[in-house]
C-alpha cells in the first residue's frame, strides 16, 4: 500500500509520508467540516430540502476534492463556498425572484465556461502572471482573513454597531474554550508534535463534551437522505433573461478570484511555487475546480471553490494530494456518520484558523520593503481581504494598486499585459455594475 500511495502522490519527493499526509488530510476536515451542516442551513432559506443538500454538499466536496488529488496532486479541498450560496439564496432566490432551479443552471454554465477557459490557459495564465509581491499579499491577507473568521467563529470578535466589530463575552464558556484550545496548539507545535492542530481541536472537543457545550449524539450511524429532489433540477428557460447573465457572471467573478486566491496562497506557503513564483500543474488545479462547480450544479448545490482552510492541512505539513484524498474520503464518510461530526463546536475548529492564520503572515519576510511600487499593493490586496470579508476583492484592489503605482512610478515595463487588461477590467467593472 505505501509503495502504491508513494508512486501515485510522490510523497518522498513532496518530503513527506504517508502518516503526515493523514493527519493533515483529517485536519483540513475538520477545520471545514462545518460546511456540512451550514450549506445546507443556508441553501434551504431558497426553498430547497434540508437533507438533500446536506447529501449533495457532501458529495460534490468529495468528488472536487478527489479530482484535485488525482488532477493536481495539491493538498487542497474543495467544497460548496461560503458567501457564494449567501448570494444564492438570499440576493439571487429571495432578492432577484430568480428559482434555485434557474440558479443552478447559472452555476452549470459558469462552470462550463470555466472548463473552457482552462482548456484555453487563461485561468492558468492569470494565475502564473500575479507578480511575487501580490503573491505574498494575497498569501498574508488569505491569513489575516482565516484569522478573522476564527476569531468570529470563537465569538471573540462580534458584531458591533457603533463601530463595525468589537471583543465579544470573553468570560463565556466557549471564548474560554476556544483560548484553551489555542495555547494546546500553539504548545505542542512549540514542542514539534505532529498533529498539533487536530489533537488541540479533539482535546477542545472533549472538554466541550465534558462542560455540555457539545452533546453526544443519540446514534452513531444514520442513512443519508436522498438527494433526488434537486439532483439535475437546472432550469434553463430562464436564459434569455438579462438577470440570468448577470447572475451568472457575479458567480463567475466571485469564484474565479476566490479560487485562484486560494491556490496562490496556499500552495505559496506550502513552498510549492517553483523558482519563477509559478504554480506548477496549475491547469489541473483549475481544472478539478471547474468540473468540481460543474457536477455540484448537476447535483444540486451551489458553486464549489477551493478552500482557504486547506492552510490548515497545510500547516500539517499535508503537501500532495494525499491530504486531499484522506479529506474527501471523509466527506464520504460523513454521509453515514454525520451525528458524530456534528459533534465538533466552533470553539474547537475557531482557534485552528486563528492559527493557521498566524503561520500564513510569515511569507510577510520575503516581501520587498524598500519597493513600495511591490509594498503598497502586497498591503492593499491584505487589507481589503479581511476588512471586506472578500479575497476576490482582495485581489481586485491589489492588482489596480499595483499596476497604477508602477505606471506613475515610472516603472510601467513591470506591468505584464495580464494585469493591464486585468486592472482595465476591475476598473470598468467598479464603474459599470
Amino acid at each position: 500500500m505505501a509503495s502504491l500511495l508513494e508512486n501515485r502522490f510522490h510523497l518522498k519527493e513532496a518530503g513527506t509520508d504517508v502518516r503526515t499526509e493523514v493527519l493533515a488530510g483529517i485536519t483540513t476536515f475538520m477545520t471545514m467540516a462545518y460546511i456540512i451542516f451550514v450549506n445546507p442551513g443556508i441553501l434551504q432559506n431558497a426553498g430547497m430540502p434540508f437533507g438533500a443538500l446536506m447529501t449533495a454538499t457532501c458529495l460534490a466536496s468529495a468528488l472536487a476534492t478527489f479530482l484535485m488529488a488525482f488532477m493536481a496532486n495539491y493538498p487542497i479541498a474543495l467544497a460548496p463556498g461560503m458567501g457564494l450560496n449567501a448570494f444564492f439564496a438570499f440576493g439571487v432566490v429571495l432578492g432577484m425572484g430568480i428559482s434555485w432551479q434557474v440558479a443552478l443552471a447559472a452555476i452549470f454554465i459558469e462552470g462550463i465556461l470555466f472548463i473552457l477557459l482552462t482548456l484555453t490557459k487563461v485561468r492558468e495564465t492569470i494565475v502564473n502572471g500575479f507578480p511575487k509581491s501580490l503573491k505574498i499579499g494575497i498569501s498574508t491577507g488569505i491569513g489575516l482573513f482565516i484569522a478573522f473568521i476564527g476569531l468570529q467563529s470563537a465569538g471573540v470578535i462580534v458584531k458591533n454597531d457603533a463601530v463595525l466589530v468589537g471583543l465579544g463575552n470573553l468570560k463565556s464558556v466557549e471564548v474560554l474554550l476556544a483560548f484553551a484550545g489555542f495555547f494546546i496548539m500553539v504548545t505542542l507545535e512549540v514542542r514539534r508534535v505532529k498533529g498539533s492542530i487536530l489533537w488541540g481541536i479533539l482535546a477542545v472537543t472533549g472538554l466541550a463534551i465534558a462542560l455540555g457545550v457539545a452533546k453526544m449524539p443519540d446514534g452513531v450511524v444514520s442513512m443519508p437522505p436522498s438527494v433526488m429532489p434537486i439532483f439535475g433540477k437546472m432550469d434553463f428557460s430562464g436564459i434569455a433573461n438579462p438577470n440570468f447573465w448577470i447572475v451568472m457572471f457575479s458567480f463567475f467573478f466571485v469564484d474565479f478570484f476566490d479560487t485562484v486566491g486560494t491556490l496562490v496562497g496556499v500552495t505559496n506557503r506550502a513552498g510549492m511555487l517553483d523558482s519563477e513564483g509559478r504554480l506548477p500543474n496549475a491547469r489541473q488545479a483549475l481544472m478539478a475546480d471547474a468540473i468540481g462547480t460543474t457536477a455540484g450544479a448537476i447535483l444540486g448545490t451551489s458553486t464549489v471553490t477551493s478552500y482557504v482552510e486547506s492552510a490548515s492541512g497545510v500547516e500539517q505539513g499535508g503537501r500532495t494530494g494525499l491530504t486531499a484524498f484522506v479529506t474527501a474520503v471523509l466527506f464520504l464518510l460523513a454521509l453515514f456518520f454525520s451525528p458524530v461530526v456534528a459533534i465538533v463546536p466552533a470553539c474547537a475548529t475557531a482557534p485552528a484558523l486563528v492559527l493557521v492564520g498566524i503561520f500564513m503572515m510569515a511569507s510577510l519576510k520575503d516581501l520587498d520593503f524598500s519597493d513600495w511600487t511591490n509594498f503598497v499593493p502586497a498591503c492593499v490586496a491584505l487589507f481589503v481581504m479581511p476588512f471586506a470579508y472578500s479575497i476576490a476583492h482582495g485581489i481586485e484592489f491589489g492588482i489596480i494598486s499595483f499596476a497604477v503605482l508602477k505606471i506613475l512610478g515610472g516603472k510601467a515595463k513591470e506591468v505584464s499585459p495580464i494585469m493591464l487588461a486585468l486592472t482595465v477590467l476591475f476598473i470598468a467593472k467598479e464603474i459599470f455594475f
